[in-house]
């Protein structure tokens, strides 16, 4: 693989609130809004947190887009990379989708990421007029495939993580193209320890060392034992967490985490 996706910082990047879980239902203004998504990511930037990411959903409303929210966001921080979780594969040309990691890259100066998944939620394919019918699991896999093919073909300079966790396909697609692979599941260490077990074996069987991959999880912030909950899954492999923390846009779980939980774990 042509990129690299290893913490710089440190192990540890923010899911910023931006309307998908109903957190900035506090705000009812839209400006508001987004500059409380700013301050979280400012506020991350600034604590040494490694990277910043967004979902890419479309709705409920006040659900920012994803992309060009990331680019405002870049313009807003200085050192955390830029990362999506992840990308739906079917809403944009993968192509296309490559232009746009690398114009987010030249803008953050260096700092993006390109997450990519199959794609799940049809209610966002219907509510936004995406043709019918819809590719079932199978098919999308299918395209993902494709997919991470081309937007490594035109962005080969750009981490590519794949986010998902089916063990059949999902996994030997991350083992064939990425970077990085992102499991998501409750905090438990056994869960993680079988998906990567899995991950070993097609990596194995596709000559792939898989050291070369990035092992990263995301789920909420711990709020209790969140040193021993973090060092139980690091143990069973997990390398990076991308962590959603609540209340969504109050620094003080983001300023106690930093101060607190990171400076304990290697």
């Amino acid at each position: 693989m042509a990129a690299s996706f290893r913490p710089s910082r440190s192990r540890f990047g923010v899911v910023l609130p931006q309307g998908w879980r109903g957190d900035l239902d506090h705000l009812s203004d839209p400006v508001e809004q987004f500059e409380a998504m700013l301050g979280v990511a400012r506020e991350a930037d600034a604590l040494g947190f490694d990277s910043v990411w967004l979902y890419d959903h479309l709705q409920p409303p006040p659900t920012f887009e994803c992309w060009t929210s990331l680019a405002a966001v870049a313009r807003e921080t200085e050192h955390v990379r830029l990362g999506q979780i992840v990308t739906c594969n079917l809403y944009r040309n993968p192509a296309l989708l490559g232009r746009m990691a690398l114009t987010l890259d030249a803008l953050s100066h260096g700092r993006a990421l390109l997450g990519l998944g199959a794609g799940w939620d049809e209610d966002e394919y219907r509510a936004h007029g995406y043709p019918e019918p819809w590719p079932a699991v199978g098919e999308r896999l299918r395209l993902l495939d494709e997919g991470a093919a081309a937007a490594r073909r035109v962005a080969p300079a750009i981490p590519l993580l794949i986010g998902g966790q089916g063990e059949r396909v999902l996994l030997r697609l991350v083992a064939k193209h990425a970077d990085a692979c992102n499991l998501t599941d409750p905090p438990d260490p056994a869960h993680y320890r079988q998906k990567l077990a899995v991950l070993a074996r097609h990596c194995e069987e596709l000559g792939r060392d898989p050291a070369e991959i990035l092992k990263t999880a995301a789920f909420n912030a711990p709020t209790e034992n969140a040193v021993e909950t973090l060092a139980a899954i690091m143990d069973a492999g997990i390398e990076y967490f991308v962590l959603y923390f609540g209340p969504p846009a109050n620094l003080d779980a983001l300023r106690a985490f930093a101060g607190d939980v990171m400076p304990r774990l290697p």
